[in-house]
């Protein structure tokens, strides 16, 4: 009986995601069509949908609401879903994450910016990290499915606090998917995030461009540097590509 609650997490819940994916996909879509026009987002849109809802079985159950980072890697499904149906026209994982990117961005931009130094701030209060602490504990015990990280005390110069990511369950779900060459693209989106709420990450390695560990570092107020397309050059070195070729983004979008 646990194991079919298990099994029926993700699809009995499907009408929800479904209906979650189509507010995420508007917001690809406005930007899609500064590339391609009308009628061929909306054939990528509609096309996102039914390769969705084939991937919906597929995602790893991680503990259900009780699991860490859920909405996160249901968001990465329907990236997936995205990436899959624009590869089938040629385009490139690059040329996917870009437009995920850029529609993140939007998203945050038209958020008060009153609320986005509210929710910024209260990155950094003690109930937070000490959140971050109790999951890492948690994660290191195996408490938790998908996610193992610690957590790193600040040093009150570089950092306030950080985290060391070993284990990544959207990581492994791409893998499985045999969609490595896109999860850079999406580690990206940490950084939309904290340029949004002025939460000051850096990063210097990933477990999706071939590290031992994602070092998540944060510092309240500090210019968030890092962005796109710096970390994707990371992957694109072990893959053998140059980083003139990666910095080159969507200007090679073609329809």
């Amino acid at each position: 009986m646990v194991k079919q609650v298990v099994d029926d997490y993700y699809t009995s819940r499907k009408a929800k995601l479904l209906k979650d994916l189509d507010k995420t996909a508007e917001c690809w879509r406005k930007v899609m069509v500064s590339y391609f026009g009308d009628d061929f987002s909306d054939t990528i849109v509609g096309e996102t949908r039914q390769e969705y809802e084939v991937l919906i079985p597929e995602l790893p159950y991680v503990g259900g609401q009780k699991g860490f980072f859920l909405e996160g890697l249901i968001m990465s499904a329907g990236a997936l879903a995205l990436y899959r149906v624009l590869e089938s026209y040629g385009k490139t994982a690059e040329e996917a994450g870009k437009i995920i990117y850029e529609a993140e961005e939007a998203r945050y931009a038209a958020w008060p910016k009153s609320l986005r130094r509210i929710i910024g701030r209260g990155q950094f209060i003690k109930y937070v990290t000490r959140m971050w602490r109790r999951m890492a504990a948690e994660s290191q015990e195996r408490r938790c499915a998908g996610w193992v990280f610690a957590f790193v005390k600040g040093d009150g110069k570089e950092f306030d606090y950080g985290v060391d990511m070993t284990k990544c369950a959207l990581c492994e779900f791409f893998h499985t998917q045999g969609a490595d060459e896109f999860t850079p693209y999406l580690c990206l989106l940490d950084f939309v995030r904290s340029k949004a709420l002025g939460m000051g990450l850096v990063r210097s390695m990933t477990l999706a461009g071939g590290a031992e560990k994602c070092d998540f570092r944060w510092k309240k107020g500090r210019e968030t540097e890092q962005g796109w397309p710096a970390e994707c050059l990371e992957r694109s070195e072990i893959e053998g590509t140059t980083g003139n070729e990666a910095a080159n983004g969507v200007e090679r979008i073609t329809h």
